[in-house]
């Protein structure tokens, strides 16, 4: 079974910033695809942006240039840089992880949420004015 475990969430003011981290294992020998994903309350989850094992990374659609992924080299650990934080970011932020289509490499960055298997319990972020 694959664990995704999140941290770094919390409450910030209106204009702060935010790392968040998330840390996937199970598979021995495996490289996952991961992503970062939120939801609002009342709202459906939506994707901020994924990476590949080779730490590049594709953002969602709606990406407003304040959030950033980054991946730890070789790692299945994945950040998510925020920053200019306002009220609307007040959500829970999920990390997700996949095994790629090979199973133990993924070489394509996955930004939707059908497309993780594996989902953490999720971290608060409350920004407030």
């Amino acid at each position: 079974q694959v664990e995704v475990v999140e941290s770094g969430g919390g409450s910030v003011q209106s204009g702060g910033s935010l790392r968040l981290s998330c840390e996937a294992s199970g598979y021995p020998g495996t490289s996952y695809c991961m992503g970062w994903f939120r939801q609002a309350p009342g709202k459906e989850r939506e994707g901020i942006g994924g990476s590949d094992s080779d730490g590049n990374v594709r953002y969602a659609e709606t990406r407003d240039g304040r959030f950033t992924l980054s991946r730890d080299n070789g790692k299945n650990i994945l950040y998510l840089q925020m920053s200019s934080l306002n009220t609307e970011d007040t959500a829970m932020y999920y990390c997700a992880a996949a095994r790629g289509r090979g199973g133990y490499y993924c070489r394509d960055p996955l930004i939707y949420v059908q497309e993780y298997n594996y989902w953490g319990q999720g971290t608060q972020v409350t920004v407030s004015s």
